[in-house]
C-alpha cells in the first residue's frame, strides 16, 4: 500500500482531534504504510503541557509504531528538542521531508 502522510500545521482544535484519530484508523489497516508530519503551530502542541490529551495520542500512535516526525528547527527555536528526542519522535526539516514524501510517492493530507 502506498504510504500516506498526515501533515498536520493547524493547531484548531478540529485538526488536533482529527489527525490523531485518522492516524489511528488508517494504522489499523492492513498493510498501511503512514506517517504523521507535525509542523508549524501544531508542533507547539506537542510542548505545551496543557494539551495532555493530544500529546497522549501522539504518544500512543508512536508506541504503536508510527512514525511521528516535527521539524528539528521549530524543535530547536522552543526549546523542545531534547523533550521531543526522549518521546520518540523523529525530527527532520521540512525542507528536506516533503522531497522525500513526494519521492517515496506518499499521499500527503494537510490539516
Amino acid at each position: 500500500m502506498p504510504k500516506t502522510v498526515l501533515h498536520l500545521f493547524h493547531a484548531d482544535p478540529a485538526s488536533i482531534q482529527t489527525v490523531p484519530a485518522l492516524a489511528e484508523r488508517i494504522r489499523s489497516t492492513p498493510d498501511a504504510s503512514l506517517e504523521v508530519y507535525v509542523f508549524g503551530p501544531a508542533e507547539r502542541m506537542l510542548a505545551d503541557a496543557a494539551q495532555a490529551d493530544f500529546n497522549a495520542q501522539i504518544d500512543a500512535l508512536v508506541k504503536a509504531g508510527v512514525t511521528v516526525t516535527t521539524c528539528i528547527g521549530i524543535a530547536q527555536q522552543i526549546g523542545a528538542e531534547a523533550a521531543f528526542r526522549a518521546r520518540n519522535l523523529a525530527l527532520e526539516s521540512a525542507a528536506l521531508a516533503f522531497p522525500r514524501f513526494a519521492a517515496e510517492g506518499a499521499s500527503v493530507i494537510s490539516f
